[in-house]
């Protein structure tokens, strides 16, 4: 399956990843209007100090510890990703609670979000790969570690 990787030492920390997260997310057309002059809720976030950044998204584990925890059963895993129904979501923060990645977090309206490799969205690919100007961004298909 086709996962989003980081090149920590490729990554500028000009969190271009994240602006290009939210507005594919907004379900708006044009970014001014999607971003300007409000905060944004990102399914991705760039974390560092000093010279080192790297972005952290979902990992969409193998079999994840969010999916196993969340009581609301908001969490499932469809074809490989680890997906939200956000109808079902109780703003817990167990899954976050959980997440040995530090992918969740909740959205514009307390409701939990996290990366799913914009399938719901227009973009064909993840905006972050799209957006990253320096590629540290890829999202490719790896052989699994042993």
């Amino acid at each position: 399956m086709k996962r989003i990787y980081v090149k920590e030492e490729w990554c500028l920390g000009c969190h271009l990843c994240e602006y290009n997260c939210a507005f594919a997310n907004s379900g708006k057309k044009n970014m001014a209007a999607a971003l300007k002059d409000r905060p944004i809720f990102p399914r991705i976030h760039v974390e560092g100090k000093d010279r080192i950044t790297f972005a952290v998204s979902c990992r969409h584990c193998e079999d994840p510890l969010c999916v196993k925890s969340c009581i609301a059963g908001a969490l499932s895993k469809k074809e490989g990703v680890v997906v939200i129904n956000k109808q079902k979501c109780v703003g817990c923060f167990t899954c976050v609670l959980v997440c040995p990645y530090g992918a969740l977090a909740p959205g514009e309206d307390g409701v939990m979000q996290k990366c799913e490799l914009c399938l719901q969205n227009a973009c064909g690919a993840p905006a972050c790969v799209a957006g990253c100007p320096n590629r540290a961004i890829v999202y490719e298909e790896r052989e699994a570690l042993e």
